[in-house]
Parts: C-alpha cells; sequence; structure tokens
C-alpha cells in the first residue's frame, strides 16, 4: 500500500474548506492514516520545497505556506500518489480540470489550496520531512 503526503494550504485553512477537501480524498476511497494542523517551520519547509530553492519565488512561497496553520495529511491507498494528483488538479488553477480541488478552491499558483507529493518516493522523503512537526510516528495510523 502506498503512502503520500498532502498538505491543505493556509488559505485554505483559513477559509475553513479542509473538511470539504479532506471527503474529497475519502469519497474516492483513500485513508487518512495521519492529520495534523500545525503552523509550519521555515526549516521543514525549506527542507521540503529544497529542490525551488534557486527559484525567484522561493522565499515568497516559505512565507507564505508559514504565514498560518495547515492541515498535513497522510493517505493511504493502492495508487494513491497518482489518484491524490489527479484528485488535486494542476498545479495552476486556471488549467485544472473541472472538479478538482484546485479548480473549485484554487487562486493562484501558488495559493493552490493544497499541495501532493509528486512520486512515492517523494512521498516517502516529504513524510520523513514532516514527522517530528506532525508527531508522526512510522508505520503508525493516527
Amino acid at each position: 500500500m502506498e503512502r503520500t503526503l498532502v498538505i491543505i494550504k493556509p488559505e485554505a485553512v483559513r477559509k475553513k474548506l479542509v473538511g470539504k477537501i479532506i471527503s474529497i480524498y475519502e469519497d474516492n476511497r483513500l485513508e487518512i492514516i495521519h492529520a495534523h494542523r500545525v503552523l509550519a517551520t521555515s526549516d521543514v519547509l525549506k527542507l521540503h520545497y529544497q529542490d525551488l530553492i534557486t527559484k525567484p519565488f522561493f522565499e515568497e512561497l516559505v512565507s507564505y505556506m508559514s504565514s498560518s496553520e495547515c492541515v498535513v495529511l497522510i493517505l493511504e491507498g493502492e495508487h494513491v500518489v497518482e489518484t491524490v494528483r489527479k484528485i488535486n488538479g494542476a498545479t495552476d488553477p486556471g488549467k485544472a480540470d473541472p472538479g478538482t480541488i484546485r479548480y473549485m478552491y484554487g487562486e493562484t499558483l501558488q495559493v493552490n489550496a493544497v499541495h501532493g507529493s509528486e512520486s512515492v518516493e517523494k512521498a516517502d522523503l516529504e513524510i520523513e520531512i514532516w514527522r517530528d512537526l506532525i508527531r508522526y510516528e512510522k508505520g503508525s495510523k493516527r
């Protein structure tokens, strides 16, 4: 069974969309094995987004993601990474398919409601990066 990391971003949390977003994942038969509402630290975000460190928007992204609480989910299911990426939609909400989370709740490339891991390997790395902040013990279901 695969696991993936999803982050419900600060703007979606502020707009009280957490329940609606979680229900979409559950309606697609994905199991939420861990959920934690947390204020992300700059250190965790810099590790999480290390592939983007040379991009001009990197500091703005870290600032946005640490501006208020987000909800970090670990989801489990068959082909969960691929399924979550389809459910989330294109990173740019303007290019996302109707019915996807980013189409319905995203605003911009950055303020696009959710993050989902891009591969199983990346999911494993991201879960490890967030593990201490979200108090997740590997192998647990809580």
